[in-house]
């Protein structure tokens, strides 16, 4: 009789210049080489730009990955953006009612949250797909284009505000438990 190994899974602040893979055939550092001391062969849940920050989740739990990503299951993912450009209410009605950009893409209805509104504008982006650069390519087709860009929160697990760009952590039992509802 054998038992299965308990399931690993990480929170990992991801810093800027760093691509999600597991190894790159280009050579850039990958987010799997900030973790690889953890002593488990974990894989990313999803995918962060290289420029974009923030709130990265690890596992060797394939069903959670898997169902944590599935576009039936809408796990909201939650970005931090700074624009150059002023972003206004009009903004937030056409993300609200889904966008189609100029290529073509078709965007989920989102939310856009202004915090501030000038010639540098901040706001919490929510969206519930994770289409390629679709944060900036949205805020980019409303005539701010994003400067910065972090991700605070997937689904209702928020990036823990003590974790410096680099660093990681496993999850805490607690956080097991809000990760696993949200893949029911």
């Amino acid at each position: 009789l054998t038992f299965a190994e308990p399931m690993v899974y990480l929170m990992l602040n991801k810093p800027r210049g760093y691509v999600t893979t597991l190894s790159d055939e280009l050579g850039r550092a990958t987010a799997a080489q900030l973790v690889a001391d953890c002593g488990v062969r974990v894989f990313p849940v999803g995918r962060l730009d290289k420029d974009t920050e923030g709130l990265l989740l690890l596992t060797d739990d394939g069903k959670t990955a898997h169902d944590l990503l599935s576009p039936r299951r809408h796990v909201d993912k939650v970005y931090y953006a700074r624009t150059a450009g002023r972003l206004t209410p009009e903004d937030c009605d056409a993300f609200a009612a889904g966008m189609t950009l100029g290529d073509g893409l078709q965007c989920l209805p989102a939310g856009l949250e202004i915090l501030s509104a000038g010639e540098e504008s901040e706001a919490l982006v929510t969206l519930r797909e994770g289409k390629f650069h679709q944060v900036k390519r949205m805020l980019a087709a409303r005539g701010a284009p994003v400067t910065y860009l972090r991700r605070v929160r997937m689904g209702n697990l928020t990036l823990d505000p003590a974790l410096q760009p680099g660093e990681y952590r496993f999850l805490t039992p607690e956080e097991r438990k809000i990760l696993g509802a949200e893949a029911e």
